[in-house]
């Protein structure tokens, strides 16, 4: 079993290097952004033509949220474009694709958990460009997951849970926002379940295909994420809750961004970890 993965670099894809050996079962082609730049059409089909993966795992996305809003038509290309392209190839070479989005295609304005079926409505460039893409993949074909997630952390990259520990050992006191809700979702864990899914697909001639909604368990504010990230490694420091309008930012971040996971443990029986414990984990 061919499984190819794009973005190798970023946290996901690293994450997906990190539990590879668990699976001898499945030979993993492990694409950074120069052996595969999903924005160029040409490149994705001669990667395609020589691999012939039976599954692509897109872990390339335009991440930088505030950035995004001064750079519109990049974000755009990353998000949507190379998303599209990604959907064409996998349709020519019978490969399904998995395409992890997010929590920002939501405005945060629900206060109960947001299931696959609400309506979207992003409310920056990010958001929106995460929505094109799935649109795009929707537009092309139907053999797709899609895999909404939130607040994404982990050893590999660049992260709330890196940033924090940086910023610790350079300040005696922060200030972080509690007033945005939301799942922190180790990548690692995110990866484990993207595994899982192509292993059931593997073995499964009835298709599950669709949209589903990944995170860790629980919900806190980022004051306490930051002041879990702080206990767990034993750190002390002056840690201060703030609204969101003391922090302003260029992108507008959901107020509210919980998911509810009960459609992705019923498909495919996945066991989602606490995030607290995971985060100890």
């Amino acid at each position: 079993m061919v499984v190819l993965i794009t973005g190798a670099n970023g946290q996901l894809g690293q994450s997906l290097k990190h539990i590879a050996s668990n699976y001898p079962e499945i030979q993993f082609i492990f694409c950074d952004s120069k052996s595969l730049d999903i924005t160029n059409f040409e490149n994705c089909k001669s990667v395609f033509y020589h691999y012939k993966p039976q599954y692509c795992i897109n872990a390339a996305a335009y991440t930088a949220v505030d950035r995004a809003e001064s750079e519109p038509k990049k974000a755009h290309l990353i998000n949507a474009i190379g998303v599209q392209n990604l959907a064409v190839v996998c349709k020519k070479y019978h490969t399904v694709l998995f395409h992890v989005s997010t929590d920002f295609v939501f405005d945060g304005k629900k206060n109960t958990p947001y299931g696959e079926n609400d309506i979207p409505n992003p409310t920056g460039v990010y958001g929106q460009t995460k929505l094109d893409g799935e649109n795009a993949i929707r537009a092309v074909f139907d053999e797709y997951f899609i895999l909404r997630t939130s607040w994404v952390y982990s050893q590999f990259g660049n992260n709330f849970m890196k940033t924090m520990l940086r910023l610790a050992s350079e300040r005696d006191t922060l200030s972080v926002v509690n007033d945005q809700i939301g799942s922190p979702t180790n990548a690692v864990d995110l990866a484990e379940a993207l595994i899982k899914i192509v292993t059931f697909s593997s073995q499964n001639t009835a298709s599950k295909f669709g949209i589903y909604n990944f995170s860790n368990e629980g919900q806190c504010s980022w004051y306490d994420f930051a002041k879990k990230i702080f206990e767990v490694n034993n750190i002390n420091i002056d840690l201060k809750p703030i609204p969101t309008s003391a922090y302003p930012t260029p992108a507008q971040r959901p107020k509210f961004s919980v998911l509810d996971k009960t459609k992705i443990k019923n498909a495919f029986g996945i066991q989602i970890k606490n995030w607290e414990d995971s985060l100890k984990r």
